[in-house]
Formats: structure tokens, C-alpha cells, sequence
């Protein structure tokens, strides 16, 4: 069953939902809010955040090298005498490549490979840094690198001294109560979990992304995102501590035209005047069987959340929806 799962959001405390599927096998029950779904990329936004609620604990600091965290003899390499931080990690302006070091080569050696991130230990990532060139001075160009966030997931668990997800868990998914975004998959969830299917519908193997999880190994589901974005969209009601992280996490912002900007994890551009001139802060996601979108407007408070277990992108849609909220909005105040 292909499906996909949408939620809205408007303004405080009103949220709708749609739930459809198509494909085939139109018996089996539709997606519901409690559905996981991979998530992909949106992981990043998670990743970010950690580093943010870790910056303001004063357990690092955003302009701290990534070198500083990882193990004693790690060679991480610099361009112009420039060092990689923390913050250059979560922007995407490390340098860094999108992928680690031979892995599109490995992928086009063996396209069937059902998780290609399989073999993304630390070890191999670590071992492959330190034979990696930057395309870029760090701190100088945005170059989106999953390579860069999974380190930097790595990282601040190395720093934590814990894994990834229960870094995760305690630093911001417990304090949301959001106790269904997960890395691993126990036997209850298995149950709610969505199958992913490639572009032709075909069932696909669930990707874990091995030690590279900051960069795209969480699973969630629509009512766990729907209060990470409320709590996006007013932090006030979130733990003083979390609350605090996610103002940080916004403040910090890296230009990458004159309407685009990154900030720590999400994405940013306003739309040009003819369409409104809203914000939309947004980050998608996609895995070898799934695709995801989270979107929001903290100005007009709405967003838009789409999952999807097939890897055809939801961008398109999430982002016409996105936009048809803010024009009610708009309106609505004027």
C-alpha cells in the first residue's frame, strides 16, 4: 500500500488532517496520525537542535572545530588554514561533500544495494574524513552535505557520551512528549510502521544510515511532528531550556542569496512580493522508500507537514498548501 499522510496547521491549537492512500491494494488502512513513516532529512532539523540545546547547556560551543569531539588522531581537514566548527556543520557551509568519501562509487558499483549508508560506520566515516578535500573555505559557501550532518550527529553523541538516539530522546523529544521518533524500530512500532516503496510501488528496504543517523535515520509520525513544529511556531509553551535552543536555532543564519538563508538545520526564503512575500522555513527529506516535507510560517502561524512511503518528492504539494494557508491568513488580517 502507498500512502501518505498530510497535516495542517492554524494558527494556535488548530490543526487539520487528510489521510489517503493509493496504489493497488486499497483494503488496508489508510495511514493515521500515529503511522511511522521514515523521515529522512528532516533528521537534520533534530540534529541542528540538539546542537543548539547542547550550545546553550554550555556542553559546546557553535564555533567549537569538529575535531575537538571526535576521537584523539582524527585528521579533519581545513581549506585556507580554516577549521570545520559546529555551526559550519549545521549550515551546511563545512565544505564538506554531500556524500562520504567512495560512497557513490561503491553505489554505482552495486546500484541494488537495498540501504546504501549501511556501511557509514565510525570508522569508516572517521577514516575517509581524514582523505576528504573541502570544495570550499569553511564558513564561506552553502554546499549541502549529508557527510556534514551525520558527522555532526556523531559528534555531539561522542560529546554527550551517548548515542544518537537517546541524545535525541532526552534533549528534545521527551520535553515535547514525542515518544514516537525513533532511530530503531521495536516490535509494537514495526506494527504502526508504513512500508516504503520505490517510484514503481515496489516494496523497499528500510534505510538506517548505520553511524551517519544525524544526517537521516529518525522514523516519526504526524502527531510527534505536529508538536515539534507548535513548538516552532511558539516556543513559549516549550521547557525554558528547549525553548531557548530553538530561538538560538533560528538566530544563527547563513545567506545564501538575497531572499535564502540557512539557519541552524532549516531552510529559509521569503516568497517574492507578487506571491505574497511570506516566510517559509522548511526542510523535505527522502529515503530509499519514503519522502517527507516539514513546513512552516512563524509571522503568519501555519505550517505544513506531508509524509509520504514512496520516494515520488510531496515538495510540490506541501508547498502550494503552505502557501494557500499563508494567503488565508493574510487575508484574514487585513
Amino acid at each position: 500500500m502507498v500512502a501518505h499522510d498530510v497535516v495542517e496547521i492554524r494558527g494556535a491549537g488548530r490543526t487539520g488532517a487528510a489521510h489517503g492512500r493509493t496504489g493497488a491494494d486499497h483494503g488496508r488502512t489508510a495511514p493515521g496520525p500515529d503511522t511511522l513513516f521514515e523521515i529522512g532529512s528532516v533528521t537534520k532539523t533534530f540534529t541542528a537542535l540538539a546542537l543548539a540545546r547542547m550550545a546553550t547547556a554550555g556542553t559546546v560551543a557553535l564555533d567549537e572545530p569538529l575535531g575537538d569531539l571526535l576521537p584523539d588522531g582524527t585528521h579533519v581537514p581545513t581549506r585556507d588554514g580554516r577549521q570545520i566548527s559546529l555551526q559550519h556543520l549545521a549550515t551546511h557551509t563545512s565544505g564538506l561533500p554531500r556524500l562520504p568519501r567512495g560512497m557513490m562509487l561503491r553505489f554505482l558499483l552495486h546500484p541494488s544495494t537495498p540501504d546504501p549508508y549501511a556501511g557509514c560506520t565510525a570508522d569508516a566515516l572517521l577514516s575517509g574524513l581524514s582523505r576528504t578535500r573541502l570544495g570550499a573555505v569553511p564558513g564561506k559557501r552553502f554546499r549541502y552535505s549529508n557527510l556534514g550532518a551525520g558527522l555532526l550527529g556523531l559528534a555531539l553523541a561522542r560529546r554527550a557520551g551517548t548515542d544518537y538516539e537517546t541524545l535525541i530522546t532526552r534533549e528534545i523529544c521527551a520535553p515535547l512528549g514525542m515518544s514516537d521518533t525513533v532511530v530503531t524500530v521495536d516490535g509494537p512500532r514495526s506494527e504502526r510502521s508504513a512500508q516504503g516503496h520505490n517510484r514503481r510501488g515496489r516494496p523497499t528496504t528500510p534505510w538506517n544510515l548505520a553511524d551517519l543517523a544525524g544526517a537521516g535515520a529518525l522514523r516519526s509520525t504526524a502527531t510527534d511532528l505536529v508538536a515539534f513544529v507548535q513548538a516552532q511556531l511558539d516556543p513559549a509553551p516549550v521547557p525554558a531550556e528547549l525553548a531557548e535552543a530553538i530561538r538560538l536555532s533560528r538566530s544563527v543564519e547563513h545567506r545564501t542569496s538575497p531572499f535564502a538563508r540557512v539557519h541552524l538545520g532549516w531552510m529559509a526564503h521569503r516568497l517574492h512580493a507578487r506571491q505574497g512575500g511570506h516566510l517559509q522555513i522548511w526542510h523535505n527529506g527522502g529515503t530509499g522508500g519514503f519522502c517527507s516535507f516539514v513546513g512552516f510560517d512563524p509571522e503568519k502561524q501555519v505550517a505544513v507537514i506531508a509524509l509520504g512511503n514512496t520516494t515520488r518528492p510531496v515538495d510540490r504539494p506541501a508547498f502550494d498548501l503552505l502557501r494557500t494557508l499563508q494567503a488565508g491568513q493574510a487575508s484574514r488580517a487585513s
